[in-house]
């Protein structure tokens, strides 16, 4: 297993990560989270953990610099998360860490808006996409129609709203689609085995879809 640090410098500071890549990795997933939330985050780092122990890399990103997530607007700002993202994709695929390995993007909340538009951007750079509790829908109706990476959206069966934006938002994929709603569960997925079938859920989609690139 190797492990790093990751600084990606932007126009308004560094952005931080976390990189684990398995010994033979078939894939590695970056990882966008919600608005309010770090690469610290307890449920990503979970997910994060499953899909190592199958074998696949990860890459958790703070989006926003420190001084940026203090302001809400920049929270919910869809492009520049996007291109931040986009920055972190890139130093995924000039590193060594990162090169020959098909990339997935998982992202929470703000987080899934701006991996799907990614997704959109870089239509054969993107192997598959996997949303928690996500918010596709401020990705946009023309992003979403250019998404051609394999999407799985999970959301909690109580998640009273976001359900309806997910199933708004799956009507605007052409791509192999799934949306599978957690039974009981509710937006941060804290209910007993909710966490657990959101790991089982993203684990199976990404093993199904990441292979080495040719």
């Amino acid at each position: 297993m190797q492990h790093a640090t990751v600084s990606i410098p932007t126009p308004a500071g560094a952005i931080e990560g976390t990189l684990d890549l398995p010994t033979g990795a078939s894939g590695i997933v970056l990882f966008a989270h919600g608005s309010g939330s770090s690469r610290f985050s307890p449920r990503n780092t979970f997910v994060a953990g499953a899909l190592r122990t199958a074998g696949i890399g990860t890459l958790l990103m703070d989006l926003l610099t420190p001084e940026e997530d203090k302001v809400q607007r920049t929270r919910f700002d869809i492009s520049l998360l996007t291109e931040r993202l986009g920055l972190a994709a890139d130093w995924l695929d000039a590193s060594s860490y990162g090169a020959g390995l098909a990339l997935g993007l998982f992202g929470a909340s703000t987080g899934a808006a701006a991996a799907l538009h990614l997704a959109a951007e870089r239509r054969d750079g993107v192997a598959a996409v996997v949303s928690r509790g996500g918010r596709p829908d401020l990705a946009g109706q023309v992003a979403l129609a250019r998404v051609k990476a394999p999407t799985l959206l999970i959301v909690g069966g109580r998640d009273d709203g976001v359900i309806e934006l997910n199933e708004s938002a799956y009507l605007n994929l052409n791509c192999n689609k799934r949306i599978d709603i957690v039974p009981g569960a509710t937006h941060l997925f804290e209910e007993p085995g909710a966490l657990e079938e959101v790991a089982r859920l993203a684990r199976d989609w990404f093993r199904q879809h990441l292979s080495p690139r040719r």
